[in-house]
């Protein structure tokens, strides 16, 4: 079974990658490189337009499915129960879909989503068939999730972690097993179609003092920063609108990301473009202080108004943004390394602190870019002072918001 789930997570991955690249290609009208240079050559005339044809495709599809779809059922919940809530194969497989061709399309949200529900619904369908136990379905059905994101990010260690860290919450002998065999597995599949290279590549890095201590300092404003996006993204997700006002909302939502983009092509998709620019572009600190407000504007305005999708993407791009912006400002002080290594200190702490996940932050950092290792000191000090200022805000939110309910 755990093959089984390998070799069908890895299947799903590739699948909905080249999906995601197919109606990129078609929408921007462009044959090869990345996505930010095919949208950059389309006029601004297109990127309006295929905004508005995606606002509309996320407000009828996402309409569709609540009306007529059954209750979608999450992956914690069937790894939780695998017995008792199992996730509806079409509705999850139609929900998945839907987020792929609206990333595709230019949705600023993530698709990392998508490839998990999808491996996870495989993985539950194949389990319920077997003699398996509730407890080691449910394991499966977790690790065929974190094997999705392993094979959609060639990151199958950060796959792994994301399994044994986020999902599961153990680090037994029978979870990392499982875990390790089917991540490594389905990013062997997905390499048939998927190139074997780093989803980011970083520009040329020094490392020094001026990093370190700047990294001290910085992961607890990080990590309140985080804090803050993760709680606006959650009750923009919770007020989102499920009956007929999608059919207005998410189209009016998806033409203002349209005609932001006519200045800024770098807010259209799920952060990778902006992520880029931080990481190999390294720009000024007034252009990356201007996306950084704009993404995460328009990352709200697209969750309120009813379209699905991760926020894992989006949380690293708004990361590397902020890291160029402080450490942009800290180099005036204290010069001497490459902003590259800031923005990726930055995504670290950033991407850790709103999904909660430090371990799996730290690991998808360096596989993501193949950063060298000695920003592992300067990342790690970062993600542990992020943390720390997330629970405190924590701390500091909970009896307040006991007194107010």
């Amino acid at each position: 079974m755990t093959v089984l789930v390998g070799l069908g997570a890895g299947v799903a991955g590739a699948l909905l990658a080249l999906l995601l690249h197919g109606v990129q290609h078609v929408a921007y009208g462009y044959g090869e490189g990345p996505f930010l240079a095919g949208v950059e050559a389309a006029s601004p005339g297109r990127r309006v337009v295929v905004m508005a044809g995606a606002g509309v495709l996320a407000g009828v599809g996402w309409w569709a499915l609540y009306r007529f779809g059954r209750p979608l059922v999450s992956i914690g919940a069937a790894v939780r129960s695998p017995g008792g809530e199992r996730m509806p194969p079409f509705a999850t497989v139609c929900h998945a879909l839907l987020q792929i061709v609206t990333v595709g399309l230019g949705s600023p949200l993530g698709r990392e989503v998508a490839p998990r529900e999808v491996a996870a619904v495989f993985a539950g369908e194949l389990t319920r068939r077997t003699g398996l136990s509730a407890r080691q379905c449910g394991t499966l059905i977790a690790c065929a999730a974190g094997a999705g994101l392993a094979a959609v990010y060639d990151v199958p260690l950060g796959g792994a972690v994301f399994t044994l860290e986020v999902l599961l919450g153990s680090w037994a002998l029978g979870a990392v097993l499982p875990a390790v065999a089917t991540a490594v597995i389905a990013t062997l599949v997905s390499w048939l179609v998927l190139p074997d290279e780093p989803v980011y590549q970083l520009a040329q890095l020094t490392v020094g003092a001026p990093l370190i201590v700047w990294s001290a300092l910085v992961g607890p404003v990080v990590g309140v920063c985080a804090y803050g996006f993760s709680r606006l993204a959650g009750a923009a997700r919770e007020r989102a609108p499920r009956g007929g006002l999608l059919l207005i909302a998410a189209p009016a939502a998806f033409l203002v990301g349209g005609l932001l983009a006519v200045p800024y092509p770098q807010l259209l998709g799920n952060g990778k473009a902006p992520a880029e620019v931080a990481f190999e572009t390294q720009p000024a600190i007034a252009l990356a202080a201007v996306l950084l407000v704009l993404r995460i504007g328009i990352v709200l305005l697209v969750l309120r108004a009813g379209a699905r999708g991760g926020l894992l993407t989006p949380s690293l791009a708004n990361g590397a943004l902020l890291g160029v912006v402080a450490g942009g400002a800290w180099q005036l002080l204290w010069p001497g390394d490459s902003p590259a290594a800031y923005a990726v200190v930055g995504a670290g702490a950033f991407l850790a602190a709103a999904q909660r996940m430090p371990l799996t932050a730290v690991v998808l950092i360096l596989e993501f870019t193949d950063a060298p290792r000695v920003l592992v000191v300067p990342v790690l000090v970062a993600v542990a002072g992020a943390m720390a200022a997330r629970w405190l805000c924590e701390k500091w939110a909970g009896p307040r918001e006991k007194q107010a309910a």
